[in-house]
């Protein structure tokens, strides 16, 4: 039998002293790395650094995107109404019988209005995905509607080759999000006005609100009361306030 190795009083103070050492400077070093990056000049509220990551990310993932892979989907009995989560856009009252949906241009022109028997003629699709937040938290729901390639299509002949972008905004106009065009376009991003087959209600975003399991729940904007459509990035809510513009997942 081996004998048991034994280390003497002071190689453990050694040991114990260079541990302390190493991990004090560890933390230092982190102190100041981090007072450095607040000493950086910010780019829409937070340290232009951080904006930097962000980019990368967005450059690393909007080059992954293909537009025939497809999100994983669930079974219908997996899913359940989703857990409300902010009301941004969403305090003001809200005549869902007077609702339009106003589209317009690059250039700010309007190209037509549409109520929700508009929407509900064209296909209608369905998806059982995931729902993730910022959060870190993510749900199993439905949702149905139609999808936002389709009605873009009626657009097509009025809108110039290189839209890029997709800007978004409830009627009180105190939410807004800007999304991509890919992602607008993939056939698992809907303009929705079902969840779990009933009509969505006012606090889930009716009565027509953006779902796709291809971007965060902050660019899912519920209430949609404008979409026009861009050439480059319009404004965006949360990435004006230090979050990811492209928030994809």
């Amino acid at each position: 039998m081996s004998e048991k190795s034994e280390i003497s009083v002071e190689a453990y103070r050694q040991r114990s002293r260079r541990s302390l050492l190493t991990g004090g400077a560890a933390a230092l070093a982190g102190l100041f790395g981090w007072r450095w990056v607040q000493t950086q000049p910010e780019t829409n509220n937070i340290p232009g650094v951080l904006r930097s990551g962000h980019e990368f990310n967005e450059s690393v993932w909007s080059k992954l995107f293909r537009e025939d892979h497809q999100a994983r989907t669930f079974d219908r009995d997996a899913a359940s109404i989703l857990r409300l989560n902010g009301r941004l856009g969403l305090r003001s009252e809200i005549d869902l019988d007077n609702w339009q949906l106003t589209v317009k241009g690059p250039d700010g022109a309007e190209l037509g209005r549409h109520v929700l028997d508009d929407i509900k003629r064209l296909p209608y699709h369905e998806m059982t995905i995931e729902h993730k937040c910022i959060e870190g938290w993510a749900q199993i729901t439905n949702w149905g509607g139609a999808r936002f390639s389709d009605f873009m299509a009626l657009y097509e002949n009025q809108l110039p080759d290189n839209i890029s972008d997709v800007y978004l905004e409830t009627p009180d106009g105190r939410y807004y999000v800007s999304v991509d065009i890919q992602t607008m376009r993939h056939k698992q991003t809907l303009l929705a006005y079902d969840n779990l087959g009933e009509p969505i209600d006012e606090l889930h975003g009716a009565p027509l609100r953006l779902a796709t399991p291809l971007k965060y729940g902050i660019k899912q904007l519920k209430r949609i009361g404008e979409i026009q459509f861009l050439t480059e990035p319009g404004g965006d809510y949360w990435g004006e306030r230090g979050y990811d513009w492209y928030a994809g997942l």
